[in-house]
This record gives structure tokens, sequence and C-alpha cells, in this order.
């Protein structure tokens, strides 16, 4: 792991972003598995940042009345799959060991295995019956960034093959254009957000459910970059199981925008005069705010909004090197 080659990865985001973009324009890459949304059995299978992306993209699936489950690879409690259930792998190294075991552990049932990967010519895409490349480019840092953004991309290509609804190619667009935005004016806002976010106590980050992979994501990036104690929650769930550190703890909180449960994030952070970071939407009582380009749009958020502390993370990294 090099943190001056993570920060050159973030970098190419938008290039990456655009390439994919044209290529979800003319092609599908879920066209071999020949499902409807009425006969779609789905279960994705992942671990971190991988998971985050599939847990997401499975409730959206639900949501449109798709059977569709997201399970981390290494549990012991796997769905009972068969003729007519898709197994997606989703590996962006493609060796996974949990992911490689979770198939062997599901064995010869009939059920066809996606390997969705970043790699070719890996395990899980041998293994695989159908290989969706994630097209994210190699990540010489070590860090699953890219592949992250382009999993949920790939993983909205399927929604749409299911559903019926057009080609993600315009928001992929989108989303390539928020990146550069955020990447172009860091100097105006990244020196705030690094001072509000990163305190003595570590950082916590709440997102609502249905984008609760930014959340996690961030706090994964702060752990496993420069190794800094973060945590991601549920901004619903906040006031059930975060908010009795606020009281104590000279508490750091990121709220990604758009929960309809903010509220109870402010009936306790308000009188407390918590810190805190506001991403993709303005709040009075934010010590620092990041706009960007595209964040009316909850798909661009998304998509983008996992960057800004993405980019926290490689600057502090970079600072300890």
């Amino acid at each position: 792991m090099n943190p001056d080659a993570f920060a050159a990865d973030l970098e190419e985001k938008p290039s990456r972003l655009a390439e994919l973009a044209a290529v979800l324009q003319h092609e599908d890459p879920w066209s071999p598995l020949g499902v409807s949304a009425e006969s779609a059995d789905l279960v994705l299978l992942g671990m971190g940042s991988s998971h985050y992306a599939s847990s997401v993209a499975a409730a959206r699936l639900r949501s449109r009345g798709v059977r569709a489950v997201a399970e981390l690879a290494s549990s012991d409690l796997l769905p009972r799959t068969g003729p007519g259930t898709t197994v997606v792998a989703v590996s962006a190294s493609g060796g996974s060991r949990e992911t490689l075991d979770a198939l062997e552990r599901i064995g010869d049932t009939g059920a066809t295995v996606v390997g969705l990967t970043n790699v070719d010519g890996s395990a899980l895409a041998e293994r695989a019956d159908v290989v969706v490349p994630m097209l994210a480019g190699p990540e010489r840092g070590g860090v699953a960034c890219r592949s992250f953004q382009h999993t949920l991309a790939m993983l909205l290509a399927l929604e749409a093959r299911l559903d019926g609804s057009p080609s993600p190619a315009p928001l992929v667009r989108a989303a390539a254009d928020a990146s550069a935005d955020l990447l172009d004016r860091e100097p105006d806002w990244l020196p705030a957000v690094s001072e509000a976010a990163l305190g003595p106590d570590g950082t916590h980050l709440a997102a609502p459910a249905r984008r609760f992979s930014s959340a996690q994501q961030s706090a994964l990036m702060l752990r496993e970059g420069p190794r800094l104690a973060a945590v991601g929650c549920e901004t619903g769930d906040w006031a059930h199981v975060d908010v009795y550190l606020t009281k104590n703890t000279d508490y750091r909180l990121v709220l990604f925008g758009g929960s309809r449960w903010l509220d109870g994030v402010r009936e306790w952070t308000d009188p407390r005069d918590t810190t805190i970071v506001s991403v993709g939407e303005d709040l009075p009582t934010a010590a620092a705010t990041v706009r960007y380009r595209g964040d009316t749009d909850d798909d661009v958020r998304l998509l983008s909004e996992a960057l800004v502390m993405e980019l926290v993370a490689a600057r502090c990294w970079q600072a300890q090197a």
C-alpha cells in the first residue's frame, strides 16, 4: 500500500468514470444473464467495500420488487441456492479468499455464478460462469477506491437491466463531473474538512440507508490508509446507537446529506455544539460544508460523495509518510 499511489488513483476517478460511461452507453455488461425482474433470484457476495456496495444495490432491487440479498461471503449462513439463482460474487482483486470459499461452499447447485471483478484472469474470473469487468483500471495504491465506485455503477447497470430503465451512462458521466469538481476545488474545502472531521477521539460518519455505503467506505478509507479510528452509521439509526458519545468525547461527525431523519441528529448535536461536517447539503450548524456539482441528485451522491473522505484520508496518509 502506498499513499502517493492511492492519491493518484483518486485523481484518475473522473477519467475512468468517463470511460465507463462511454462503455455503458453502447453495451449492457449484464446481457449474458438473460433474467428479468420477475424471474431474478439474486445473491450478492463480497467482503469490505464490495459488500458495502452490494448491500445498497440489493436494497434498491428489493424496493423494485426484485428478489435480491447481499451477504458477507464469510458468513456461515449463506442463502440456499439452486437452478434459477444468480450468485453475483464481487471482488475487485478477484482473489478474496472468503468470496472464493463461499463459492466452494455453494458448490454445484445449478446456480449461475457471475464474477464482478477488476482483474482479468483472476481466480474469481476462472470460477465464474459469466464475468462482468469493473473497468476501474489498476489501483496501484493497493486500496479499493475506484473499484468501489465502479462496483456501484455496474450494479446500477444491473438494476437498469432488470427494471427496464435507461442505461446509467448519463449518471456515471455526471459522477465523473462531480468527482472532477471535488478534485479541482480540493484546496478550497479540504483543509477545513480535515480540521473538523479528524478529532482526537476519531471520526464518525452517517449516511441515509439508501447510501449507507458512503459512510462505510469513508470510514474504511480512514482506517485503511492513515490508520485512524472511524466508524460508519446510518443516519436514522444514529440516534439509537451513536448519540451517546456526543456527551463525553470530542465527537466529530461527517453527515452525508439527504436523510429524512436529520432532526434526530440535530436534537442532540445542536445543544452539545457537536463538530459536524456536512457533505452535499447546507447545514447551519456545520463547522465545514462541502458542496459539489450534481449533489442535488441522490444517485450522483451515491457514486461521488465518498471521494470527499477518500481525499481527506489520502492527504492525511501522505502527511504521515
